[in-house]
């Protein structure tokens, strides 16, 4: 097995250094680097690291890490449809019993009623035919 010198970088990392000497070679003064160097460099950034990337290819090392965190963060997906099932609809139950004091008691449950009717047939039983 190779031991690798300090002063010698891996395969990859080389090739990356030398895009970046051929385009700074090629380009107007001032002009900003590529998003297809900037890529290159932030997956070189996941196998060897922000500093050593940095080094190698001459690249400000916040920035560098600014773009690798960037790079690692998950990329809002949009909203998905989500159809949500129709509850049960459970109306108003209710259980009551009425007595009106001469003996007659009437034992109720209700589904779905309105107040208005049950005062009615509370009233009805209480005042009699």
């Amino acid at each position: 097995m190779r031991v690798r010198d300090h002063g010698e970088l891996p395969h990859d990392l080389a090739q990356g250094r030398s895009r970046y000497q051929a385009w700074r070679a090629r380009r107007q003064r001032g002009g900003r680097i590529p998003q297809p160097l900037w890529a290159l460099a932030v997956q070189l950034v996941r196998r060897h690291g922000v500093s050593r990337t940095a080094t190698a290819l001459g690249l400000d090392y916040y920035s560098l890490k600014r773009r690798a965190e960037a790079a690692e963060q998950p990329k809002p997906t949009s909203p998905a449809f989500v159809e949500l099932p129709v509850p049960a609809v459970v109306g108003k139950q209710c259980q009551f019993e009425l007595d009106n004091g001469a003996g007659a008691t009437l034992r109720v449950q209700l589904v779905g009623y309105d107040t208005a009717d049950v005062a009615a047939l509370a009233r009805s039983l209480w005042n009699g035919p």
